[in-house]
């Protein structure tokens, strides 16, 4: 057996319909981060939000102007004040919120993410909220 018969064997490698196929994975994949990051960026800003205004008032409609405040200076704009649940728990003030993203994709398709967060501790069954 001579040298060039050794390397006649068939030649490992993707094909062309291979690559369009891992490209076309890729891009969808690619579009879709594009599409999330950014609704958890804000998501990040909003649990980071009402940390501060848990820390800048003490009555509700004081926590509520802290964080609309804070969202206005930070971008946000999938909730208010009105829309966080502010209650006690354990005779501590706790702030809360919940709500849903909806991205569309193609079509009729789409994504519905739900996002929650709370000022309480983890494990806790979070605050009731005040009258």
């Amino acid at each position: 057996m001579g040298r060039t018969e050794l390397h006649r064997g068939r030649q490992g490698g993707i094909s062309l319909v291979g690559l369009i196929v891992v490209l076309a994975i890729v891009g969808f994949v690619g579009v879709l981060g594009l599409k999330i990051v950014p609704t958890y960026v804000e998501y990040r800003a909003i649990s980071n939000g009402i940390k501060l205004a848990k820390a800048g008032g003490n009555t509700v409609r004081e926590i509520q102007a802290a964080f609309d405040k804070n969202a206005s200076a930070t971008y946000i704009e999938t909730i208010t004040g009105k829309d966080l649940v502010i209650g006690a728990e354990n005779g501590e003030i706790q702030v809360s919120f919940a709500y849903e993203k909806k991205i569309p994709l193609v079509g009729p398709a789409s994504l519905l993410i739900d996002y929650s967060g709370s000022t309480a501790q983890p494990g806790s069954a979070g605050p009731k909220p005040r009258e």
